[in-house]
């Protein structure tokens, strides 16, 4: 499955600073970050829910906030890039 992943995590304080980066470095150990709080990622179906929850997990309800968006594979053929920071398509071979 392709998952699109958001997050706004509050950092008005040290603890959100924290928590910010907690959520960045899951999210990178399971995808691609397209933007600052957005990540590409593909992942079978026990791959996400330990991500789902692991993300759930670290963030506050009261101020950080969470976005799943599910695609599928003809959806993520159709996103657009435009600027700077291309990125590498997850679901395609990466050669180093």
């Amino acid at each position: 499955m392709f998952i699109l992943i958001t997050y706004d995590v509050n950092t008005e304080d040290a603890a959100g600073r924290k928590r910010l980066r907690r959520v960045a470095k899951t999210c990178v150990n399971y995808g691609v970050r397209v933007q600052n709080s957005v990540f590409e990622c593909q992942a079978d179906a026990a791959q996400w829910r330990e991500l789902k929850a692991k993300l759930l997990h670290e963030i506050d309800d009261e101020k950080d906030s969470l976005r799943f968006y599910y695609l599928n594979e003809n959806q993520s053929k159709k996103a657009e890039h435009h600027g700077a920071k291309e990125t590498i398509k997850v679901n395609e071979p990466l050669i180093l």
